[in-house]
């Protein structure tokens, strides 16, 4: 190996993958969605930042920040929470000391977490912006001074002035709509995948380690579950689900998601397990008696975590198409939530007419997809020149 210091390694792999424009151009796309996704309340607000009215200053959107008025409260919750941690972590970057980074910035996520347990929701229907024509002497909105659920216009209003974007069926601004929805994507991608990993690499570790009636046993259970194609197992589990009157929600459509998307990486995990269980270090591992499930977790898992990420990353992005999907017949996401899914499903009855609610969503979620597979394929590309260097 050219590099035999870790941390050399770990640079010039990085060095590598920021070499290739695909990689650029993946993560710029990443950016794209995920910071209006972090900071989408002080981006898309119909709630004021900050007002000076009747004499005292005060902070209106901040109740919302910690206790959205949402039907997807956890969604809302987590990237609003995520977006404080970012800043935090952002000033303690200029600490040097490790020790005490860590430990304040796990302090602040303690204290940050008590005004998210303890606030609750409260509708809030007060018209800020007459208000502040009024009151106010002085007032800071939002660059998009509209909620994701306010109607604010005519239905599916053209991009103007005041709405860049448009509006969509019922006169809610669609560029805020658009923001609240890469929430949903996100999470949605994310989650769904981080699931999907949990259980195929478990399943493909184990059929892989053990081998024998094991491996046979539960490879062809993977493949009779292969043989329904993934999106009508979705729409079938989604329908069923309705049918029982469980409400479909994103924690739900995460779950469904997640639970059906983990087979193909199961295959791929077991045949990297086969790979590497061959070699000295695994056998010696055996013979000394050491725990399968120590050997699979602490010594099998990083050396087979490259493909690993690379599928978790492709992972998202098939997740991400799924939701839209099933968003879009009616099975995903429901409103008032917003989705890009949704968005493209009210402008299914005149597609050209209401070109706005066509073109933006299906931008936004042509951009999501692109980025995450071109990131993907970067990564590929550095593992296997990685390898190609041992």
């Amino acid at each position: 190996m050219k590099n035999r210091n870790g941390s050399s390694l770990k640079k010039s792999a990085a060095a590598l993958f920021l070499s290739d424009k695909l990689a650029l151009i993946g993560l710029f796309g990443i950016c794209c969605l995920l910071i209006p996704a972090l900071f989408a309340p002080f981006i898309a607000n119909g709630k004021p930042l900050m007002m000076f009215a009747d004499g005292k200053l005060s902070f209106p959107f901040v109740r919302t920040f910690f206790a959205p008025e949402s039907s997807e409260t956890f969604v809302e919750c987590f990237f609003n929470f995520s977006s404080v941690l970012l800043i935090i972590y952002g000033v303690l970057l200029c600490c040097r000391r490790k020790v005490v980074k860590w430990t304040i910035f796990i302090v602040c996520a303690a204290i940050l977490l008590v005004p998210f347990i303890l606030i609750k929701p409260k509708m809030d229907r007060t018209d800020y912006r007459k208000y502040a024509e009024q009151h106010a002497s002085w007032v800071l909105f939002a660059p998009i001074p509209y909620g994701a659920d306010e109607i604010v216009s005519a239905p599916c209003a053209a991009p103007d002035r005041k709405h860049y974007l448009g509006c969509d069926d019922i006169g809610r601004d669609l560029a805020a709509r658009l923001i609240y929805g890469s929430r949903v994507s996100l999470a949605v991608g994310i989650f769904s995948t981080l699931i999907a990993l949990v259980i195929g690499i478990s399943v493909g570790m184990i059929a892989g380690f053990y081998g024998g009636t094991v491996d046979l046993t539960v490879m062809r259970l993977v493949e009779i579950l292969l043989c329904f194609p993934t999106f009508l197992l979705l729409l079938i589990l989604m329908s069923l689900l309705g049918d029982y009157q469980i409400a479909q929600s994103i924690p739900l459509v995460i779950g469904v998601i997640g639970l059906t998307g983990w087979l193909q990486l199961a295959i791929l995990v077991r045949g990297e397990v086969l790979k590497q269980r061959v070699m000295p270090y695994i056998q010696s591992c055996i013979v000394s008696g050491i725990s399968p499930a120590r050997i699979m977790f602490r010594h099998l898992l990083p050396n087979i975590s490259a493909p690993v990420l690379i599928s978790f990353t492709f992972g998202i992005a098939g997740a991400i198409l799924g939701e839209s999907g099933l968003s879009f017949l009616g099975f995903g996401v429901q409103p008032p939530a917003a989705s890009w899914g949704n968005l493209l499903r009210q402008a299914f009855d005149d597609p050209f007419a209401h070109w706005h609610l066509t073109f933006f969503p299906g931008a936004a979620l042509f951009l999501a997809v692109i980025s995450f597979n071109f990131t993907g394929e970067a990564l590929r590309k550095t593992f296997n020149a990685d390898r190609g260097d041992r």
